[in-house]
């Protein structure tokens, strides 16, 4: 018997702690512009991405797990203290089915059969290798809703979108709200800083996944970390000369450009580049080990000869606030390094301290960002 046979006849327990959840049928806008029927609010949700639990537990604070059936791995890989964190608080994600996958790769169709969730979230750039594979068709058949979000792409336009729409098929509408005010409350103490100040722009470049790769130099176009410092009040080098969010450049054009400041997103990657040049940055890290794995990017020749070089002036970030709801704290962040003077009293610790206080299960642990000044981190 299929699969696809044989899920038609598998039960599904109800979510909630086995308590009946009433739900009523609702179509919603997806961000990739899609009109979906869901029942909400969800009982049962298949994550695309692991990375989506940063959502869903802002969302649901108290059980974020209970409403998950499976999830793809790369939070454990890509995000290993998080994963820790998560799991200390709720031992039982241990047992949640997992399967493998990149960003834009296909889900576990066998998994989502199986399971039967209320709905399969999937990032938007898995959009055309779904549609290739005929997965919306497939899923369909067992009423099975797909919808895409967006954290990654487009952050700065796609993001409060998809905190909207999760809080709808949730039931977490307030709480949606609540999340999306928190981070214009933190966007607006940087905007509201350099509209009075007005200061000079510093050119950056951003080293994308520093140490995942050795290439040089991968970065960002005028999307995701490029709009990030633009936020910040600073100048993109990768947003004059790339046409899209993610590209790569040569050390000859890093040179010429001659950076003030060089922002390496980073994180453990033990998982995938052993004994790597990535920088441990993220929940808990050792700052002054990630200090040392930052020194060596001050070698390389892309950056030879340059401002940025002689001024010492590079910093290490959390890659992950490149596909999170998180990337406000990037933006302190980026505007501390390029303005310490004006943004002497911004404190992103606090402000993301702040935020797991109010949002999140799990404490709030400091090293999502380092500098090789240690004044400045």
């Amino acid at each position: 018997m299929s699969l696809l046979l044989l899920a038609l006849y598998i039960p599904v327990a109800t979510r909630a702690g086995d308590k009946p959840v009433q739900q009523t049928s609702i179509t919603v806008t997806d961000i990739a512009g899609r009109e979906v029927k869901v029942n909400v609010p969800v009982r049962s949700m298949l994550l695309g991405e692991g990375r989506q639990l940063y959502l869903v537990a802002s969302l649901d604070r108290e059980n974020p797990l209970e409403r998950i059936v499976a999830w793809r791995n790369d939070l454990i890989e890509a995000d290993p203290a998080t994963y820790k964190q998560y799991l200390e608080k709720f031992p039982e994600l241990a047992k949640l089915p997992t399967f493998k996958g990149h960003e834009g790769s296909l889900i576990d169709i066998e998994s989502a059969i199986v399971k039967k969730p209320d709905v399969v979230l999937l990032n938007l750039e898995a959009k055309q290798a779904t549609e290739d594979a005929q997965y919306i068709e497939k899923l369909a058949m067992l009423d099975i809703p797909v919808l895409y979000i967006d954290f990654r792409h487009y952050p700065l336009k796609n993001t409060d979108p998809t905190i909207r729409l999760l809080g709808k098929i949730m039931g977490r509408h307030e709480r949606a709200e609540e999340v999306i005010s928190f981070r214009k409350e933190a966007m607006d103490r940087v905007e509201n800083v350099l509209a009075k100040a007005k200061p000079t722009r510093p050119s950056v470049f951003i080293e994308r996944i520093g140490g995942y790769s050795e290439d040089c130099c991968l970065t960002f176009g005028a999307e995701n970390f490029g709009k990030y410092v633009e936020l910040a009040g600073g100048y993109n080098i990768g947003s004059g000369i790339l046409p899209s969010t993610f590209g790569q450049l040569n050390p000859e054009q890093v040179v010429v450009s001659n950076p003030d400041h060089v922002i390496v997103t980073s994180a453990d990657w033990q998982a995938y580049v052993p004994g790597g040049r990535w920088i441990p940055v993220g929940p808990g890290a050792d700052l002054n080990a990630a200090r040392k794995k930052l020194e060596w990017y001050t070698t390389r020749d892309a950056y030879i000869g340059t401002t940025a070089q002689e001024k010492r002036n590079f910093h290490g970030i959390w890659h992950q606030f490149y596909n999170s709801p998180y990337e406000f704290i990037a933006v302190q962040w980026i505007a501390k390094w390029l303005h310490p003077d004006i943004f002497a009293d911004l404190d992103p610790d606090q402000t993301f301290a702040e935020y797991h206080r109010r949002f999140l299960p799990i404490g709030y642990k400091p090293g999502y960002a380092v500098s090789l000044d240690p004044a400045l981190r």
